[in-house]
């Protein structure tokens, strides 16, 4: 339905080549105004000014619509709408591939909302854009080990619920989960568990 409506807007611009260029200069006069708010700390106004630019915009121009889907993403930031925020740099990055701004909020923002995975991707991707941006550099070189740390806390998250699920089952026999040891096979990589009469409980 999105696509069927997309396609006939684009054919009225087609049609009316006039018209476009006056939504177009009207979109530009929000974004200024949002601009205007967003230096004065209006940040919903600016919110709204941005919205209303993206309305009115024609869709033959994508990197005007770029632009104010990234600069209200900065507005929404600012105002912790985190996760609108990150949406409407994705649109932006939709629409302009190489926009290095959008990618790099985007990064900011993942990595704000412990999305790390995501946000060291899009840093290299600025990397890739900007080879000499220090920011994205050093993200780079932090992520992994922060990546590494976070799935290594999961994992004993994780392995303390099952040990409770476990010892949950297990109650009724009079066995817990102390009564199974888990050895990893060197070989193969898989595990081994063997039963425990009498566990050291002493540690």
């Amino acid at each position: 339905m999105l696509v069927i409506r997309r396609n006939k807007q684009l054919e009225v611009e087609e049609k009316c080549k006039e018209c476009v260029y006056s939504r177009r200069e009207e979109s530009l006069q929000h974004k200024e105004s949002g601009n205007t708010s967003f230096r004065e700390g209006s940040l919903q106004q600016a919110v709204m000014s941005y919205t209303a630019g993206l309305r009115i915009c024609p869709l033959t121009f994508p990197k005007d619509r770029a632009v104010l889907y990234a600069n209200r993403a900065a507005a929404r930031a600012k105002l912790n709408q985190k996760k609108q925020a990150i949406r409407d740099c994705s649109q932006a990055i939709e629409l302009d591939e190489s926009y290095t701004k959008a990618v790099l909020r985007r990064a900011t923002l993942n990595q704000e909302t412990d999305q790390l995975d995501d946000a060291l991707k899009d840093f290299q991707r600025v990397v890739e854009l900007q080879p000499s941006n220090q920011q994205a550099q050093e993200a780079i070189r932090r992520l992994p080990d922060m990546i590494t740390e976070r799935n290594e806390k999961l994992k004993e998250e994780m392995m303390g619920k099952l040990k409770d699920l476990g010892n949950m089952f297990l109650r009724p026999f009079g066995l817990s989960t102390s009564n199974f040891e888990l050895k990893q096979d060197s070989g193969s990589g898989g595990y081994n568990i063997s039963f425990k009469q009498n566990p050291d409980n002493s540690h």
